[in-house]
Formats: C-alpha cells, sequence, structure tokens
C-alpha cells in the first residue's frame, strides 16, 4: 500500500466526514471569543452570527464513530519515523475530534523459538517498540501518542524515551516502563503486536502500514466537508 503524504492522509479523513470549519472573525464587542457562539443575543452583539451559523453547520457529527487509524510500525524505522513525525501526528493535532489514532509497535519483527524478538533494525529497536508498547499500555492514549512523537522526533529514540515520558505522563514513573520491559508484561504486549500485525488481511509488505478503518485502501465514501476542498498532493516516500 502506497500513500501520499499528509494531505492524502489528511484528505482521507476529511471524506468520511461532514464537520471541522473554522473562522477567524475579529469584531468588536465586550464578550471573548469563547463566548461568541453561547447565545444568539451575543453572537449579534459581536456580529458574528453568520460564522456560528457556519460552525453549528459544520461540527462533527458526534453520533457518528470517529475514523479509525491504526499504524503498525517499527520503532527505528527511518520511515515511519518519518510518518509519525511530519505526517500522521500533525495531522491527527488538528483532527483528533474525528480521528481514532492506534499504534502498533512491531512491524517486521520476527519470533524465534530460540529467541523472543527479533529485529529488521537490531536489538535496539526491539527494545524501542517494547518501550512504546509499555507506554503505549501505561498510559493514556493521548498522552501515550505525544510521548511517542516526542522520542520518534529525537536524535536518539531510546535515549529519549525517559525524559519524554517525564515531560507528558510526570504521573508515570519510569520505573513503571522499565518493570514491563524487562518483565513478562512486555512480551506479552508485543506478542499481541505481533498477532494483530500477522492478522493483517492482505497482510503487510512494508512499514509504515495504515489501515482506515480496518481497511489499508484510499478508497472513501462521503462527503467533503468546507475544510477539506484542496486538492491532494502526492509525494514519494520510501519504506522499511
Amino acid at each position: 500500500m502506497k500513500l501520499s503524504g499528509l494531505l492524502a492522509v489528511f484528505f482521507l479523513l476529511c471524506i468520511q466526514w461532514s464537520g471541522f470549519g473554522i473562522s477567524h472573525p475579529k469584531p468588536a464587542c465586550r464578550y471573548p471569543p469563547s463566548q461568541w457562539c453561547r447565545s444568539l443575543e451575543i453572537a449579534i452583539e459581536c456580529r458574528v452570527q453568520k460564522q456560528c451559523m457556519e460552525v453549528n453547520a459544520t461540527r462533527p457529527n458526534q453520533a457518528v464513530p470517529p475514523v479509525s487509524v491504526t499504524l503498525y510500525y517499527e520503532s527505528l524505522c527511518p520511515d515511519c519515523r518519518e510518518f509519525i513525525t511530519q505526517q500522521l501526528f500533525p495531522t491527527w493535532t488538528m483532527l483528533q475530534d474525528i480521528m481514532a489514532v492506534t499504534l502498533v509497535p512491531y512491524g517486521n519483527a520476527k519470533v524465534h523459538p530460540n529467541s523472543p524478538f527479533t529485529c529488521q533494525h537490531g536489538e535496539p529497536e526491539c527494545r524501542g517498540n517494547m518501550i512504546e508498547a509499555c507506554i503505549l499500555h501505561l498510559t493514556e492514549q493521548s498522552l501515550a501518542f505525544h510521548i511517542i512523537y516526542c522520542m520518534e522526533s529525537s536524535a536518539d529514540v531510546l535515549s529519549a524515551a525517559q525524559p519524554c515520558l517525564q515531560l507528558y505522563a510526570p504521573s508515570v514513573p519510569w520505573s513503571r516502563v522499565d518493570s514491563c520491559v524487562k518483565g513478562d508484561l512486555g512480551y506479552q504486549l508485543m506478542h499481541a503486536n505481533a498477532l494483530m500485525t500477522r492478522a493483517l488481511n492482505p497482510a503487510h509488505t512494508h512499514v509504515p502500514w495504515i489501515t482506515f478503518s480496518g481497511f489499508p485502501t484510499q478508497q472513501s465514501v462521503g462527503v467533503k466537508p468546507p475544510a477539506c476542498t484542496g486538492a491532494s498532493v502526492r509525494l514519494d516516500r520510501s519504506f522499511c
């Protein structure tokens, strides 16, 4: 499966939703911007009734479940790191109200009878995969994504793990992650990721491997919201 860049991901998500609009009116009134659409009277006074109507009309339909995006990746794969830091995380930051991301650190790793795992980029990658799996297990999902983004955007992914955890989840001591990595829990999490990866149909051929609502496809049905009227741009990509 070949993907476009950030704009392609943005386009795929947008065509499955009919919400998400942004306006930037600058009226002079006695109410702060957060209150402009609180009532019709305030909207009229602040001269933003048109913008408030547009916001209400394009707000995501909360009855519709968010688009599910699952990334199968490796912690030290250069192309996975680029995809996470330059495409997936920025897109999620903009569209997290309509986008649910699941991260599966395993990728092209393999399980062998005489050793727990071997990884495409060596033992450090196996450790990185397990650290990120433990972080995903021990922290709230959005915090875990911030931590993993922090790690993957650093010069040294493994060395960044502890300070990134402290930055975004200071209530979670590093000792819990370290115990997870060194104990049975870490291996159980990696086996679960292995099963998820091997269950892909069609099977993955490279990483990063991305599925939308369970399907590795760019085909989608829906009406594009106003925020998604731009044309998609195809970018050259490489894979691990």
